[in-house]
């Protein structure tokens, strides 16, 4: 096999651009969705701008990103419009790394730069968080929001306070409203460092205020990361040793909650991804989105798991394809909690059509299983809204839903399956114990009312679910049917 050249920007092209983006964060998810879009802009519209990455933490990948001269592959695999698709991509969008530990005067210095003009992050989940110990002389701050004030005062002070010199703010941090927890952090940054800033508090808290613009977004593509398994195959294929090579699904969804200071049209204007023809929305809002996202994609993963795994059924792709439990799926989708949501129509079909070519990737070997950890908090969050939405809306309740409900406290039973294939549930211990304690009981009403009845251990707000009307009788059904007829022939008694 002949050795393979080094990935830099000797060895292949590297475009330069100007640089419009600080992005906080150097991770898989980062450089396979953000940058992957960033390209993509820039090779079908005429953004032309280029990504200075910032790593968030002391120890982390810059090093490694700086040895590659910022260039790496992602590999895209999945299904699209029925066909299973694997593509190689080159990315060349990041021009340098920086660690604003050991380069505080560079990472600085990106304040001064006038085409600036973005700053996007995906700093985990704690990321986004106030650090009352962080102080404004820090080299850097220890918080992202921290880092991003110096940032955004050096800037201030840079230019004077000019208004066009405000930056567009984008998380991708995986909470709800990742944009509005952010700028809260921000205000309460400025709060604590008020004396540090003297005279010019207030004109700087009033230019972040009406010249800077935080958005909330939701970001949507599954990616698994370093591909250890295909990677000789890949450098093989692509002719150089990269290390860097990001490997993620097909499927892509941004959705961009335009800041209350702008419209749409002017986001659009700057950021033109949707002009690209990506799967970005610059939306008013982006609570429906993440709405149907719950409802539409985690929702059926919720209870296709328990129903699937109790038929015999390990890899999610094989359950889409099942004859049974591949209508079911379709049934809780298209038929219930489809119907509980306030988009058009059309819309959430063509959503819920991408879902199930998700969960059918030929290249990704889903385990039910790994789904089913905290079952009963996830069918709170995800199906229990759509059961009562349904119920108001039809008049009935979603047998299908209710049926994954069933399902899930049959898993919890635990034992073996039909097949000799252990049952091991895994949540709360509490809500272990109280599962052990009413199948102990043997009595399956006992078993649908103690569930239904636990509302400080999992139901929260919602309450006492026996108190909604037919549920107690439907769920005692399901639970002596799959008792008696297994999970396979219960499943067919709905469709």
């Amino acid at each position: 096999m002949k050795k393979l050249q080094a990935l830099n920007k000797r060895t292949a092209p590297k475009s330069v651009m100007p640089e419009k983006i600080i992005q906080f964060g150097e991770g898989n998810f980062l450089r396979a969705f953000v940058d992957w879009i960033i390209w993509n802009m820039n090779q079908k519209t005429d953004f032309n701008g280029s990504v200075v990455v910032v790593q968030p933490i002391e120890r982390g990948m810059v090093d490694w990103l700086n040895g590659q001269d910022c260039l790496y592959h992602v590999n895209l695999q999945g299904r699209e419009n029925g066909q299973a698709v694997n593509t190689l991509e080159r990315i060349d969008v990041i021009s340098r790394a920086l660690n604003p530990y050991s380069q505080n005067q560079a990472f600085m210095a990106l304040a001064d730069q006038p085409e600036i003009r973005f700053v996007i992050s995906n700093t985990t989940e704690a990321g986004i968080a106030f650090d009352d110990t962080c102080k404004f002389t820090d080299a850097p701050a220890s918080s992202y929001p921290g880092k991003l004030v110096q940032l955004l005062y050096r800037r201030f002070k840079t230019f004077n306070g000019d208004p066009k010199k405000g930056l567009i703010i984008m998380p991708c941090e995986l909470i709800f409203l990742n944009g509005h927890h952010l700028k809260e952090c921000i205000y309460k940054y400025i709060e604590l460092w008020k004396e540090d800033l003297g005279a010019d508090y207030e004109a700087f808290k009033n230019w972040f205020t009406n010249y800077c613009y935080v958005c909330a977004t939701l970001v949507d593509r599954i990616v698994p990361g370093f591909p250890r398994k295909e990677i000789a195959e890949i450098q093989e294929k692509v002719c150089y040793a990269d290390n860097l090579v990001v490997q993620a699904e097909i499927f892509h969804l941004w959705v961009i909650e335009k800041a209350e200071n702008m419209t749409c049209e002017e986001l659009r204007a700057e950021f033109p991804a949707e002009k690209a023809g990506l799967h970005v929305l610059i939306a008013e809002s982006e609570k429906p989105y993440h709405e149907r996202k719950v409802t539409l994609l985690n929702g059926p993963h919720t209870v296709l798991s328990p129903v699937a795994f109790l038929s015999g059924v390990n890899i999610v792709r094989d359950a889409c394809n099942h004859e049974v439990i591949g209508k079911y799926i379709h049934k809780v989708q298209f038929e219930e909690l489809m119907q509980t949501l306030n988009l058009p129509m059309d819309e959430l079909e063509k959503f819920a059509g991408d879902v199930l070519e998700r969960f059918n990737n030929p290249f990704v070997d889903h385990q039910v299983t790994s789904i089913m950890l905290n079952s009963f908090p996830k069918f709170c969050a995800r199906d229990l809204p759509g059961v009562k939405t349904y119920l108001e809306r039809k008049g009935e309740l979603p047998k299908g839903l209710v049926l994954g409900l069933a399902a899930i406290i049959t898993y919890y039973k635990g034992g073996k399956r039909a097949d000799g294939v252990e049952i091991v549930p895994n949540d709360d211990a509490k809500i272990m114990q109280l599962l052990t304690d009413l199948w102990a009981t043997g009595d399956t009403r006992k078993v649908a009312e103690g569930v239904l009845a636990a509302k400080d251990l999992i139901w929260g707000e919602h309450g006492d679910l026996n108190a909604i009307p037919g549920l107690t009788d439907m769920l005692t059904g399901f639970l002596n049917d799959i008792q008696e007829k297994g999970m396979l022939e219960t499943v067919k008694s709905i469709l």
